[in-house]
């Protein structure tokens, strides 16, 4: 992750929870006091946050000491020590919530992804995220995602061009839509088309794009379209795709499967910062 982009966002979160002051720790503890504190999973899971943990307590006080016990992408079981750290009561008290409410999110992610892989389990196809993440935390989730062993699709609007159904429908054609693009954009940039037809698909082949998404088709119709499209041209499946029918996709030979649940219906991961 961007060290100065997370530093911004931990510091808009932390404005946003401690706003003027932090009313009950300000008058409990003096400034100079010190404490010590670890934060255990309370779940079986996979971690993910160690650049949440150091950059969120050390933005509240550098004399923070952090000692990070599991690192990205590692397991964990209920019980373990993640990170044990010492330094300014204050600066542990309230820094903990937003640290926690990110390291769980990021951690259940992690896991999701982990599971959906597994799930897969498939050397070939690749197991991606989608842009239906939480505004603001798109950075944190997607690096989670790649911390779950999956990869990461675009971005944003501006690292690629997806052509969906929608501009199809609003521009009249794909192969309108493409041509329109070409007309614009630079040679560094590819264009992705999503198709539900076989008659799409055709157009699309004839379009010259660099990457198909299949939408919402079956892992049988899958597996026909990707025969059907030329080597060089990268595939994606998506839409419809959860863990109910994730493993019958197994041996479609498509290069990606972009999967929403990912990020969209992630349950957090259970853990919790305890007085040492």
């Amino acid at each position: 992750m961007n060290e100065l982009k997370l530093k911004d966002a931990l510091t808009q979160f932390f404005l946003e929870d401690i706003g003027e002051r932090d009313v009950t720790t300000e008058t409990i503890f003096p400034v100079n006091e010190k404490g010590k504190a670890v934060i255990v999973a309370k779940q079986n899971g996979i971690f993910c946050g160690e650049q949440v943990i150091r950059t969120g307590f050390q933005l509240h006080s550098q004399e923070m000491f952090i000692n990070l016990l599991k690192k990205d992408g590692d397991t964990v079981e209920k019980g373990e020590v993640i990170a044990a750290i010492e330094g300014p009561i204050r600066a542990i008290l309230q820094g903990e919530r937003v640290v926690l409410n990110l390291i769980q999110r990021m951690s259940g992610i992690a896991t999701i992804t982990h599971k959906a892989v597994a799930t897969l389990d498939d050397e070939h196809t690749r197991i991606c995220d989608t842009r239906k993440t939480t505004p603001g935390l798109r950075m944190m989730e997607k690096y989670a995602v790649r911390c779950g062993g999956g990869y990461n699709h675009r971005f944003g609007l501006y690292d690629g061009v997806m052509i969906k159904d929608n501009h199809i429908a609003f521009c009249g054609s794909l192969m309108k839509a493409v041509q329109r693009v070409r007309e614009q954009i630079g040679h560094m940039v590819k264009i992705e088309v999503e198709i539900e037809t076989e008659d799409q698909l055709h157009e699309a082949i004839r379009a010259g794009v660099d990457i198909i998404m299949f939408d919402n088709r079956s892992p049988e119709e899958v597996k026909q379209y990707v025969k059907m499209t030329p080597s060089h041209i990268v595939t994606e499946a998506s839409g419809g795709i959860g863990f109910h029918n994730l493993a019958q996709f197994r041996g479609t030979q498509v290069d990606y499967l972009s999967l929403g649940l990912l990020t969209h219906s992630v349950t957090s991961l259970d853990i919790s910062l305890n007085v040492n």
